[in-house]
C-alpha cells in the first residue's frame, strides 16, 4: 500500500463503487451456487448435536486465525498458537507480536459471534459495524504491536485520514470514506434473504476491500466480516469457515480481488463503473470455494468414520504416548461426538466398563490430553479436539498443525 498525493481523479460519490451486484441478466449460475451452499450447510448442520463439538470450534478459531494472518504474511506456527494460548510466548520480538495478533484474531471471532446473535442485518451490514470489528481486534493489542507498516500507531477503528492506493488500485477519497460506507452497508443490509443474500456476502467482501477504509487490517476485517456474516446468516454453526479456503487458494484469492477492481470493460460489462463480469468471477470463486468447505467438513463428521478414527487416536494414546489414556475410551468418546455433547461425569464413568477408581483415573487421562472438556473439576464432560488429535479426528483440516509446523 502507498500513501498518494491528488495528483489524479479521486473516487468521492459511492456510484463509482457500482455494481454492488451484477445485473439479474447474470445471476443465474450464481443463485445455482449459492442454492447448493445453503442445502450443503443444511445438511451439514444436521450432522451434529449442538454443544457437541465446541473443541473443534475453538480449534477452528485458531486455524481461522493462522490461515487470514497468513494471507497477510504475518502468521505464526500451529504450535507458536497453541503455546500463546498457555500463555507461553516466543523470546523473539516479532514472533511474539504475531502470537499476540492470532490470539487477538480469535478472540474478535468469538467476541463478534456472541455479540451478533440476535442483532438485526441493518446493523450487522454497517460501517460502524466495520469499524466496530477493527476497533475489537487491535485494542486487543499494545501499542508496541499496532505500528504501521511504515511507522506511525494504528488507531483501532478509526477511519484512514489520507488517500492511498493498493497495488493498481487508488482507493476512494478518504473524505468520502463515510458516505461510501453508507452505501455499501445500505445497499447489502437490503438485499433479500436466501441465495441472494449468499450473493451479497461474496460481492459485499470485494467492494470492502475497495473502499479500504483503513490505514491497515482491510483484509483481516473483511475476511472477518465475510466469516461472521455467514455465520449470521445460520450457514456455518462454527464448523466451517472460507478463510481456509481463501488461504489455501491465495493467489486466485488476491488476483480476482484485484480484477474486481478494474473498470468497466466496455458496453458488454455491465453498467456501473466497475466490471461486472469481474464481479461475477469473483463471487463464483467465493461460492464455489464454501461449497468446497462444507463438503470437506460434510466427510469429516461422518458418524461411522469418525468412529473409527476415535479408535486409532485412542490407540495410539494407550500405545506411544502412555499417559493414562485407554482405548476403552471409545463408546463413551463416540457417543459424545454423535448423539450427546456432553455427560455428567457418573454417566460418563459408567459408560467405560470399569470399576470406579480406573474409570475416574481415565477420565483425569481423557481431561489432561484435552480428548475430553469440562468448565470445572466436577462438571459436566463435552468432546474435547486438542490440536494433537487433529489428524486422528480431522485428517487434512489444518495440515499445518498436523506436521507441527
Amino acid at each position: 500500500m502507498s500513501t498518494k498525493s491528488q495528483k489524479f481523479p479521486l473516487f468521492d460519490d459511492p456510484a463509482q463503487m457500482e455494481p454492488l451486484l451484477p445485473g439479474e441478466h447474470r445471476l443465474g449460475g450464481l443463485l445455482e451456487q449459492a442454492h447448493d451452499l445453503i442445502r450443503s450447510a443444511d445438511q451439514l448442520a444436521g450432522k451434529c448435536q449442538p454443544g457437541a463439538l465446541d473443541g473443534l470450534r475453538g480449534l477452528l478459531r485458531a486455524m481461522n486465525s493462522y490461515y487470514s494472518n497468513r494471507i497477510e504474511g504475518q502468521h505464526t506456527l500451529p504450535v507458536e498458537i497453541e503455546q500463546a494460548l498457555r500463555n507461553d510466548y516466543s523470546a523473539d520480538a516479532d514472533k511474539a507480536r504475531r502470537q499476540r495478533l492470532a490470539l487477538a484474531h480469535m478472540a474478535t471471532e468469538q467476541a463478534m459471534e456472541q455479540r451478533w446473535a440476535g442483532w438485526d442485518v441493518s446493523t450487522v451490514w454497517s460501517g460502524q459495524m466495520v469499524c466496530d470489528i477493527h476497533q475489537d481486534l487491535f485494542e486487543r493489542l499494545g501499542d508496541a504491536d499496532r505500528v504501521l507498516p511504515k511507522g506511525g500507531p494504528l488507531q483501532p477503528g478509526v477511519l484512514r485520514d489520507r488517500d492511498v492506493s493498493v497495488g493498481r488500485h487508488v482507493a476512494p477519497s478518504f473524505v468520502a470514506l463515510p458516505v461510501f460506507l453508507e452505501r455499501w452497508g445500505s445497499f447489502y443490509a437490503q438485499v433479500r434473504r436466501g441465495e441472494m443474500r449468499v450473493l451479497g456476502v461474496a460481492a459485499s467482501h470485494q467492494r470492502l476491500g475497495w473502499v479500504h477504509p483503513f490505514r491497515d487490517g482491510n483484509g483481516r476485517v473483511a475476511r472477518l466480516h465475510t466469516h461472521l456474516a455467514l455465520g449470521h446468516m445460520g450457514l456455518t454453526n462454527g464448523l466451517w469457515s472460507p478463510l481456509r479456503g481463501f488461504a489455501r487458494s491465495q493467489d486466485a484469492y488476491y488476483a480476482l480481488l484485484a480484477a474486481a477492481d478494474e473498470p468497466r470493460a466496455g458496453d458488454l460489462d455491465g453498467r456501473g463503473n466497475l466490471s461486472e463480469s469481474a464481479l461475477c468471477k469473483w463471487m463464483a470463486y467465493v461460492l464455489d470455494l464454501c461449497l468446497d468447505q462444507v463438503v470437506f467438513m460434510a466427510g469429516l463428521l461422518d458418524l461411522d468414520r469418525m468412529k473409527d478414527r476415535i479408535a486409532a487416536c485412542l490407540s495410539f494414546e494407550e500405545k506411544v504416548v502412555r499417559q493414562g489414556v485407554r482405548t476403552e475410551a471409545l463408546r463413551a468418546l463416540h457417543y459424545l461426538f454423535a448423539a450427546q455433547g456432553e455427560l455428567e461425569r457418573a454417566d460418563f464413568k459408567a459408560m467405560l466398563g470399569l470399576g470406579e477408581r480406573l474409570a475416574t483415573a481415565q477420565v483425569t487421562a481423557l481431561l489432561k490430553r484435552g480428548l475430553l472438556l469440562s468448565d470445572s473439576p466436577y462438571g459436566k464432560l463435552r468432546f474435547g479436539v486438542p490440536q494433537h488429535a487433529l489428524r486422528f479426528y480431522f485428517p487434512g483440516l489444518w495440515p499445518e498443525a498436523e506436521a507441527g509446523v
